[in-house]
């Protein structure tokens, strides 16, 4: 392991005192079906039950509680990072404008406008809204927020790690879906600092792929952006993106998956599990079905990011 591993963990933990206001520790709950199906013991990090329904406050929290109170920012997102992002300015206190592409469900949308803050709609796609987001951060002066790159975000999502730990005595495999990589790379450096023995699988939409094409060819790739149902996990990485070495560092293997698969397990989570979820969260149980042979007899958490489901788009998925 790197020294920005250890390092990422322990700003976890600092994290962790900082935010522990603003989020819910979730719940890891043992599989209703699905680890029978698999012979393996199945635990579900229920981060869809999250305050502000996924894991983003938690990274959004760590930075905005890092810097001054009266510190205007900016930060650009698919949906949840902004949901996550307007609930945290709400409660400190700060002032936030948000930068969102044109596509972003309509379900999101509402949720951070009924935050109060300004919203910026821009680009076809998250990588657009956020160079347009930098863009304004530069000319106004703004504190910008990265959804991933950044390490108070990093550490923030490394905080959900901390609360496996204490949650579980052994966990063989974590199942993650990956996007811009501050989900994998905190979540990963406090695993690998705590239980190296533990492999970190980053799972990857197939139609946007940024992070794991960028893994093989060992810098920052740009690559085609289709629509997917992992909405949350679409979009490119930054040039100088911290979270590409740091995922580097602590994944085991990548696995890539079709829609086909993601909307499958989206009916998984919701007819076995009881759990509606959003595409990025099933994205996760996907990569688990596709290498389930291999994990037999162990103990394998999926990492449920969230469940803010637009019903217009998800509704033909979960209907088959």
């Amino acid at each position: 392991m790197t020294k920005d591993v250890f390092e990422t963990a322990a700003r976890a933990v600092r994290a962790r005192q900082r935010i522990r206001p603003f989020i819910y520790e979730t719940p890891l709950i043992p599989s209703r079906a699905i680890g029978q199906h698999t012979a393996s013991t199945v635990l579900l990090k229920a981060e869809n039950l999250q305050l502000t329904g996924s894991f983003k406050i938690r990274g959004a929290a760590s930075k905005m509680t890092s810097l001054p109170r009266d510190q205007q920012v900016i930060t650009a997102s698919s949906g949840n990072h902004g949901i996550g992002a307007a609930h945290a300015a709400s409660a400190i206190g700060q002032k936030l404008t948000v930068v969102l592409p044109e596509i972003v469900k309509p379900a999101k949308l509402e949720r951070i406008r009924a935050y109060g803050v300004e919203v910026v709609l821009h680009g076809s796609e998250t990588g657009l809204a956020e160079q347009h987001a930098q863009q304004l951060a530069a000319t106004e002066k703004l504190g910008y927020v990265s959804p991933y790159n950044d390490p108070e975000i990093i550490a923030g999502q490394g905080t959900i790690a901390l609360e496996l730990l204490e949650q579980a005595e052994r966990i063989d495999n974590v199942f993650i879906a990956m996007g811009g990589g501050g989900l994998i790379s905190g979540i990963g450096s406090v695993l690998k600092s705590f239980r190296p023995h533990t492999r970190v699988i980053g799972v990857s939409a197939a139609n946007s792929a940024a992070l794991a094409a960028s893994i093989r060819a060992g810098r920052v790739v740009e690559t085609e952006h289709l629509e997917t149902l992992a909405d949350a996990v679409a979009g490119g990485l930054d040039e100088d993106s911290v979270t590409l070495p740091l995922s580097m560092a602590v994944l085991d293997e990548v696995v890539t998956c079709s829609e086909a698969e993601i909307a499958a397990a989206m009916r998984d989570l919701l007819l076995d599990e009881h759990m509606l979820v959003e595409g990025a969260a099933a994205l996760a149980l996907a990569g688990f079905r596709q290498i389930a042979a291999r994990c037999a007899g162990q103990t394998n958490v999926i990492l449920l990011c969230g469940g803010n489901v637009d019903g217009a788009s998800a509704l033909p998925s979960l209907l088959g």
